[in-house]
């Protein structure tokens, strides 16, 4: 029987453009454009639509934008009864997967995601913390790097644990610079500077961990229609207060994205459909297992491609 994890990407992913053909052509879909510019106050939608890419980039724009898009095009998926059995994102898309799963409103979730990003943005001042992806280091070779770092008193720690061979590190910049340059006498093949503009899951983002806790006290939380796999933990939960609780460690904490993805194909999910623009997710979710079935929806002729997919995956379980 066919198990389906709808996916979410977080930033990086945006661009501009995105959502253009769905918002054009269904009413429907442009109203999530249209109640993102009510909430926010200012039009999100033509910075979505036309630009210009630096501000879509800046953090607390891009959040609710990849939110307002991806959410968007769950909504359609569900409603022509293609549906989850579980749903994950990547640290920003962690929270559209709780709007798809129905733990938050659309609503809660756009001006969470926003307060988000300015909070992340305040945390640490532009140019003193970095990223970068560590690519051919296995998470226990490169911890020991970051860790021998660390203990030296500047901040870098794993961030981001994409899929075999691919992790990012966060810290001060003179951390991350420092722990690049040993990964790479450890063995890794390549340490590649991220353009962010904050040094995102790592203990410098404490700070605006405790304003997002009073922030989403505020938000009207349920539990889980569909089981989210968390970041932090790489397990499903429900229960809404500790969902809410992960949610703020997220911000410090590594994203264990490989782990989730083995965590949902252990669960017996064996189709990914990445909601929202770029393929980044499905190419991770690849890296991770060849023989899983991933798809991407970001404009008409995917989506299309989907639905038509979908029509094989129920005529295998009737034949089943």
């Amino acid at each position: 029987m066919t198990k389906i994890a709808f996916i979410f990407p977080g930033q990086g992913s945006q661009s501009v453009g995105m959502g253009a053909e769905f918002v054009a052509e269904h009413q429907e879909c442009k109203a999530y454009y249209n109640k993102a510019d009510e909430l926010l106050g200012y039009s999100l939608s033509k910075l979505m639509l036309e630009g210009p890419a630096e501000d879509l980039t800046l953090t607390y724009n891009a959040q609710p934008a990849l939110l307002t898009t991806s959410a968007m095009i769950a909504d359609k998926l569900t409603k022509v009864g293609i549906t989850p059995d579980y749903t994950a994102g990547h640290s920003l898309g962690e929270y559209t997967a709780l709007v798809a799963s129905g733990v938050m409103s659309f609503q809660d979730g756009v001006q969470a995601v926003h307060s988000r990003g300015m909070f992340m943005n305040e945390a640490v001042p532009a140019g003193e913390g970095a990223m970068a992806a560590i690519l051919g280091l296995d998470r226990d070779a490169l911890k020991a790097v970051t860790d021998e770092v660390s203990a030296s008193g500047e901040v870098v720690q794993l961030a981001n644990l994409n899929c075999p061979g691919q992790i990012v590190i966060s810290g001060t910049k003179t951390g991350v610079d420092k722990a690049s340059v040993k990964a790479k006498e450890a063995g890794a093949k390549r340490a590649l500077p991220l353009v962010v503009s904050g040094p995102f899951h790592s203990e410098l983002m404490r700070p605006a961990a405790g304003k997002l806790q009073e922030n989403l006290k505020q938000k009207a939380m349920q539990d889980a229609k569909i089981p989210v796999i968390s970041n932090v933990t790489a397990k499903p939960v429900t229960e809404q207060n500790e969902i809410q609780q992960l949610l703020v460690e997220q911000l410090y904490s590594p994203v264990l994205w490989e782990d989730s993805v083995r965590k949902m194909i252990d669960l017996g999910v064996d189709v990914f459909i990445e909601c929202g623009p770029g393929k980044v997710l499905s190419g991770l979710v690849k890296k991770v297992d060849r023989q899983v079935k991933t798809y991407c929806v970001y404009d008409e002729a995917t989506f299309e491609q989907v639905v038509e997919a979908s029509k094989e995956w129920s005529h295998e379980e009737a034949r089943g």
